[in-house]
């Protein structure tokens, strides 16, 4: 990436103001020998703003940049003398959004040990084959999953809220030292078809990948960030990576609730929220605070941004919904801003700085503007590969994302689904995702979600899966005629069906399997 390029964004978002100078030469040595891993972002932020508040959670707590350091090396200690780890042990952290996870994170990393973010939302048996695909050396676990961690191996050191909270009282003085290799960040995927794989994360080597967001989303040293999305997820472990960098302060709930994340976007004055796209559909399930938070970013990431949200929401909360499309492979590929989003409420946008994107077919060529093909993506952080060893492909240094997109004659993306989710009826080609966004724009309809199922006859057709808001209601031949007034017919969904609530993740997306079983 060009330095005058980098100078420049960081310039524009405050990074390169000037401090105390031995301050600003305790944050570069801190850099300099730690290296751009989360446990050295921590370090960084703490050597320039060291009484900064660094996390806020809803139990209380409020941790400085400092505090929050000498947490993470006390727990670092103990780990190493109490619990044996040491450089390339994985540790395990099932924990909801609060400081003890970060510490947890950060003490691994310390260490040269490998973090392990377990999905708060596996079962008892996913994350017993988790424990043993990813020999776990320890778990830091909260209370709350205690029933989930019964089948464990004996060997995995388990770690509860009490026994992480001793664990840091009772660390013995010592010294720590950059260690013998750079502890990972392993990340699993979100599951929604099968068992979770773990998804090797790379450190970044300097300025490149912030440089790359905070130049399209404009995030500002010592904001105020409120991050809802999970931080097991790699949106919100993105968004922690970013807010250290930016020595922000950290606002942080365990689970998300619309209500009680607006009062708490009022009362810390956030000016930036980290999301997924369904937090910020269910945020306009609520009358909006008087007066309205000062927000001037809601990053969302993480799942397809349903047809007509973006729009919706800024029209009550101003112009300030970023869209980022990425994934736990690629990190990021293209970021829309607000005005992309009011001229095309469905695009993924651009790519940012130093990331290249192209649609090719099934033999590796780019397709002309508007035609449909195979999404690659090529950046400074593309995911090292999973820890089964399996890969994905890759074409002249492009990273296949598993998506089907295009882009118009503006330059803008359409991501069209993933290819796995495309389906044949009668011989057409069908993108679910198409049709979901048209539903999603019906004034009745809260979420929607659309898959392919079995059909004797076409192969396969279109099922509807539609939440209504309160006290609506729509006929399904009135839905079916919506649809085929605007979509080719072979798109026209042959089931609706009506529930209270789509399944989800722990991360918003939409588990399409759990639809299936309707069909048994």
């Amino acid at each position: 990436m060009d330095l005058p390029f980098v100078v420049a964004t960081l310039t524009r978002r405050g990074l390169l103001t000037p401090g105390r100078p031995i301050r600003v030469a305790s944050q570069l040595q801190a850099l300099r020998k730690w290296g751009w891993s989360l446990a050295g972002e921590l370090r960084q932020a703490a050597a320039r703003d060291p009484g900064r508040v660094a996390v806020i959670d809803e139990q209380g707590a409020e941790l400085t940049y400092q505090e929050l350091l000498d947490r993470a090396e006390r727990l670092a200690r103990a780990m190493r003398t109490g619990l044996g780890v040491q450089a390339g042990d994985r540790v395990g952290v099932l924990c909801r959004n609060h400081h003890g996870l970060i510490e947890a994170i950060v003490a691994a990393t310390v260490l040269g040990a490998d973090a392990v973010l377990v999905n708060s939302g596996l079962s008892a048996a996913q994350l017993a084959t988790v424990s043993e695909e990813q020999r776990l050396r320890v778990l830091v676990h909260d209370d709350e999953f205690a029933d989930r961690i019964l089948g464990l191996p004996a060997e995995v050191h388990r770690v509860d809220e009490r026994g992480l909270a001793e664990l840091i009282a009772g660390a013995l003085p010592g010294d720590l030292q950059p260690p013998e290799r750079d502890g990972r960040t392993i990340v699993l995927t979100s599951g929604t078809t099968g068992a979770p794989k773990g998804a090797r994360r790379p450190t970044p080597n300097g300025f490149g990948p912030l440089v790359s967001i905070i130049d399209r989303i404009p995030l500002h040293t010592r904001d105020t960030v409120m991050i809802a999305a999970p931080l097991f997820h790699t949106w919100g472990y993105a968004a922690l990576q970013v807010a250290f960098a930016l020595r922000a302060t950290i606002v942080l709930h365990r689970r998300f609730e619309p209500a009680a994340t607006l009062a708490a976007l009022v009362a810390h004055q956030c000016q930036a929220l980290f999301a997924v796209p369904v937090m910020v559909q269910r945020l306009l399930d609520v009358p909006p605070p008087d007066p309205r938070p000062p927000l001037k970013v809601v990053a969302v990431s993480g799942s397809a941004l349903p047809g007509g949200l973006a729009p919706r929401f800024m029209d009550v909360y101003g112009d300030v919904v970023y869209n980022l499309y990425g994934s736990t492979e690629v990190s990021w590929a293209s970021i829309a801003g607000p005005a992309d989003l009011r001229e095309a409420p469905t695009t993924a946008g651009r790519p940012p700085h130093g990331t290249r994107l192209e649609i090719l077919d099934d033999d590796g060529q780019p397709v002309p503007d508007g035609r449909v093909g195979r999404i690659f993506v090529g950046n400074e952080m593309l995911f090292e590969g999973y820890t089964s060893g399996a890969r994905r492909e890759t074409q002249d240094g492009l990273l296949d994302t598993g998506d089907l997109g295009r882009i118009n004659a503006d330059g803008l993306l359409f991501v069209d689904g993933r290819a796995d989710d495309m389906i044949v009826s009668g011989g057409e080609n069908v993108f679910p995702s198409e049709v979901e966004d048209l539903l999603a724009r019906l004034p009745q309809v809260r979420e929607a979600a659309v898959i392919g199922v079995p059909d004797p006859e076409y192969g396969q057709r279109l099922a509807a899966f539609l939440g209504l808001h309160p006290g609506e209601v729509l006929d399904p031949e009135a839905v079916r005629e919506y649809v085929r007034h605007y979509l080719a017919r072979f798109s026209v969904p042959r089931d609706v069906i009506f529930v209270k609530y789509l399944p989800r993740n722990a991360t918003g997306k939409v588990l399409s399997r759990e639809l299936r079983r309707y069909y048994g």
